[in-house]
């Protein structure tokens, strides 16, 4: 059963083009339990500017490091947990600026993730054998949870740079979850509203600031046996229109991701995961991206 917890690994290291779909990030954890987690992320992707940047057929390849720590315990009685993610990214952009070929690369630490869960319903704070006697018992089980995401503006950022590793704001995403599992089956909803405060040090020494952005994403997962798991995941998000310096940019974004992953068991409390992100832009800005993550993680 411990293969189970381990294999929960990275849920949130995949901020590589922001909007990220994330299995498991409910799944019921033994009070006081402790992970550590690490991996390789691959992404490339098709990006597009404001036609007034006049940057065209931008292209990037970029590669990650994500790192989490996650800490199970019993909040008012109920199960809850602490996340903790930063990320080290090294990108390559190509592409043409006002008609002329241009390539910038950047290397540094993106922006920290702090994330604050509670079940509200199901999943009761437990440890040790009687945690391990209720999972064993629960064929049909229902759960809703609630978290706060907080990205805190530590990532690497010059002003006068137009891509950036960090975003040079705080972000608050409150979230809201359901799951429900029969036998080996699981299905989960998740649904978040993402709130960015003003970035007042923008490109060419503006003021940005973003709508919120509505974010909803469901997964169906099989669960093979203990710790050995695959799942497809399907994410929607729209909203997160600019204003720079007062003026509408009209460019709210809409996105579209899938992605399938599976957990795999290494011994009783490692695990390993690997996961495939495809997202598709609706709108006129914004990026088509592919990605793949291979992440392992540790119970302690």
């Amino acid at each position: 059963m411990k293969t189970l917890i381990v294999l929960l690994l990275i849920y949130s290291g995949m901020q590589l083009l922001a909007q990220n779909v994330s299995p498991r990030r409910w799944s019921h954890l033994p009070q006081g339990a402790q992970f550590l987690g690490a991996g390789f992320a691959c992404t490339d992707a098709d990006i597009y500017f404001d036609p007034l940047l006049q940057a065209e057929n931008v292209t990037a390849e970029i590669f990650t490091i994500p790192a989490a720590y996650i800490y199970s315990f019993d909040f008012m009685k109920r199960s809850a947990r602490v996340d903790v993610t930063q990320i080290y990214q090294q990108g390559e952009w190509k592409g043409l600026l006002n008609g002329l070929p241009a390539r910038v690369t950047r290397e540094g630490f993106g922006d920290t993730q702090l994330r604050f869960a509670v079940n509200l319903y199901g999943a009761p704070p437990l440890a040790g054998k009687e945690y391990m006697a209720y999972r064993q018992q629960q064929k049909t089980e229902t759960l809703i949870g609630a978290g706060l995401l907080v990205v805190a503006p530590t990532g690497e950022y010059f002003p006068d740079k137009l891509i950036n590793l960090g975003n040079n704001r705080w972000e608050f995403h409150p979230q809201l979850g359901l799951v429900h599992t029969r036998n080996r089956w699981t299905y989960e909803v998740t649904s978040a509203v993402w709130f960015f405060t003003e970035n007042k040090d923008f490109w060419q020494n503006s003021t940005r600031k973003q709508d919120p952005l509505l974010a909803l994403q469901g997964h169906v997962i099989y669960t093979y046996r203990p710790g050995c798991w695959f799942a497809g995941s399907m994410g929607y998000g729209n909203g997160a229109e600019n204003t720079v310096n007062g003026v509408d940019k009209a460019d709210r974004s809409e996105n579209l991701i899938w992605a399938f992953s599976a957990g795999l068991p290494i011994d009783r409390v490692t695990g390993i995961k690997l996961a495939w992100v495809d997202k598709a832009t609706k709108s006129g800005t914004g990026s088509d991206s592919r990605s793949i993550l291979l992440s392992v993680s540790r119970m302690f």
